[in-house]
């Protein structure tokens, strides 16, 4: 077997702005108490420096990196991490590569601003049994929430926002275990989008979150063109999902609510590529969004796509969509399969309503302030087996609601799956049990075991179910 690690310590000097840190901030992220930040920049600092991971198990990647540490020295000329036995591929000659070291340090800063900006103002309270809630105490503008708020603060800490920006990025969802056809597929698919000078979002790890922008980035430089590369991840699934090398810009949202929510404020249109139940998670999320009354009238083209050998997988996705959500969520995408071509032609065209649309109602162009986003996309879903058991999966709620509680279902599967709080509820109580009646759970059921027949819960290893359907 291949080294893993570089043996040794490294002394890694900052770049952009976190160059200096307060004594305060230096406290906290060397606090290895519950309140502490030790642990959550120690994980997401490993996931950054482990670029070429292909394990999507947390617990394997501490396992095999334990000795791995990084510490904070404060000199009088400013900040200096010390990297200890990173991870060999973040290395070359003695140092770090340089992409990587970047990456290091966006760590660091959304890590803290969460931390010290963030949470000391809103008061975050958490219990297991219960949805994260946030004190709403601070008045809201129309329909912008204080969640909303959080999420523009945190992408403008990280400098997301570029005045008078005319780049249009297109958010690139999709599985990190998916085939090389599928692969190479959404590669293609990236190329053609950097052909028309379009940049990129995706979650930032392997598979799908790769393929599209490893394609761009070669159409990118044949037209001259600076894109972006901008990788959304948080705390939870970045151990399972490390930052792929060509993200430039990392931001690190505090939870897969935040995350999400950046996704549709930066984004102009999406594509979806095949994917597990984290993509259907994602599926559900925007439709939930799009099928509120409130947001009929705003532009956002959706496209689903993927080689011939993914037909059959995108008409279950559409037939449970279907039966589950109705017509008009149908409506609301357009599904294209072997054809990045005319996927890209597509997004080209349909991007072009949006920016009509956001100027001629005066909204801007870098951050999408008119989409109506319900609280309960926005408190956190904690996936313990109580919440995962009371979902009211089998409600008569209009559609939007109803795309909302099974988007809760499939984050709790993701956690499950690869998260460590999931992870170690099912460790600790076994699989959540679903309830569901005999109709809903039938259709629940027939695409979770699709997803599990096409290897697309796991990247290696047999995949054991992390919940049980129930019929009631």
């Amino acid at each position: 077997m291949s080294k893993l690690f570089y043996n040794g310590t490294l002394t890694v000097n900052p770049v952009g702005a976190m160059r200096v840190l307060s004594a305060t901030e230096v406290q906290r992220l060397e606090d290895t108490s519950s309140t502490g930040l030790y642990k959550i920049f120690r994980r997401c600092a490993l996931a950054v420096l482990n670029c070429d991971n292909t394990i999507d198990d947390p617990d394997l990647i501490l396992q095999r990196y334990g000795n791995f540490d990084i510490r904070i020295i404060q000199e009088h000329k400013g900040l200096v991490l010390e990297v200890i036995n990173p991870p060999i591929c973040s290395v070359v000659n003695s140092k770090l590569i340089l992409g990587v070291k970047e990456n290091l340090f966006s760590v660091l800063r959304d890590v803290l601003y969460v931390a010290t900006h963030i949470s000391n103002s809103r008061r975050y309270t958490f219990k297991k049994d219960v949805d994260i809630q946030y004190d709403d105490s601070l008045t809201e503008v129309s329909h912008i929430s204080n969640d909303t708020l959080l999420v523009f603060e945190i992408l403008r800490n990280a400098n997301m926002f570029v005045h008078r920006e005319t780049y249009t990025k297109i958010v690139c969802w999709g599985g990190h275990a998916i085939s090389g056809t599928e692969y190479d597929y959404a590669k293609k698919v990236g190329y053609q989008l950097g052909l028309r000078r379009l940049s990129i979002i995706t979650g930032c790890g392997p598979g799908a979150m790769k393929a599209p922008m490893k394609g761009a980035i070669v159409a990118h430089c044949k037209q001259r063109f600076n894109g972006r590369f901008i990788g959304l991840t948080e705390p939870g699934i970045i151990a399972a999902e490390s930052p792929n090398p060509v993200v430039k810009e990392l931001v690190i949202l505090p939870d897969i609510e935040k995350r999400l929510e950046a996704f549709v404020r930066l984004g102009h249109a999406i594509i979806i590529f095949p994917g597990g139940t984290g993509t259907c998670e994602e599926i559900l999320y925007i439709l939930s969004i799009l099928l509120d009354p409130e947001n009929d009238d705003i532009p956002f083209p959706i496209v689903m796509t993927g080689p011939a050998e993914s037909a059959d997988y995108f008409q279950q996705i559409d037939d449970f969509i279907q039966h589950t959500l109705g017509d008009k969520a149908t409506s609301k995408y357009k599904i294209i399969i072997d054809s990045p071509v005319q996927v890209a032609n597509y997004i080209e065209e349909t991007i072009n309503s949006v920016y009509q649309f956001r100027r001629k109602r005066q909204d801007a162009y870098y951050f999408n302030w008119m989409l109506k986003i319900h609280h309960d996309l926005q408190n956190t879903f904690y996936p313990s087996h109580k919440n995962m058991q009371s979902l009211d999966i089998d409600s008569e709620k209009p559609a939007y609601q109803q795309a909302s509680i099974l988007r809760k279902l499939m984050s709790g599967i993701v956690a499950g799956n690869i998260k460590e709080e999931g992870i170690n509820e099912i460790r600790e109580h076994g699989p959540y049990k679903i309830k569901s009646s005999s109709k809903q759970a039938e259709k629940i059921d027939k695409l979770l075991k699709a997803f599990i027949k096409q290897k697309r819960m796991k990247i290696q290893g047999d995949y054991k179910p992390c919940y049980q359907i129930i019929n009631t």
